[in-house]
């Protein structure tokens, strides 16, 4: 399992914070990896909501369907993902902050490839540390598409 933990202070309200993250319509907008999403529940925000999203990484497109397992509007959310042979994600969201901002955004991945230890190993010198250094660009993006910069 590999873990990419990065924060971001964000000069906005949790509340506009969490609607643009979770808006699967705007993921294209801050997810540096992301190419598509289809949704496939009629509200993409409550727990049990379930979409597909296409991810790119050192040049390799897959599918990744997710489910959001936690909902705690404005401030946490979960979502598990399966991925290809077996591979699983869990992302995690944790907004905290006054209700007028700033807001600190924690984001969380963890990956399980499949293999076990060796793909543990794999992983790990396939991607390196590509997964940390796209985590902390999204949440720029995020940060700048937020405060309009």
């Amino acid at each position: 399992m590999s873990t990419v933990h990065v924060q971001i202070e964000i000069d906005a309200p949790p509340r506009l914070v969490w609607d643009t993250i979770m808006d699967p319509e705007r993921l294209s907008e801050w997810v540096t990896i992301h190419r598509s999403v289809k949704v496939k529940s009629d509200d993409p925000r409550v727990e049990g909501a379930q979409m597909d999203q296409v991810l790119h990484v050192v040049g390799v497109s897959f599918k990744v369907h997710w489910t959001l397992e936690l909902s705690r509007p404005p401030r946490e959310a979960e979502w598990q993902g399966r991925g290809p042979a077996l591979s699983r994600a869990v992302t995690r969201y944790r907004l905290s902050g006054d209700s007028d901002g700033p807001t600190t955004f924690d984001y969380v991945n963890e990956f399980h490839p499949p293999g076990g230890a060796l793909g543990n190993a794999a992983s790990r010198v396939l991607v390196g540390h590509i997964p940390e250094h796209e985590a902390h660009d999204s949440l720029t993006r995020l940060k700048a598409l937020i405060e309009g910069k």
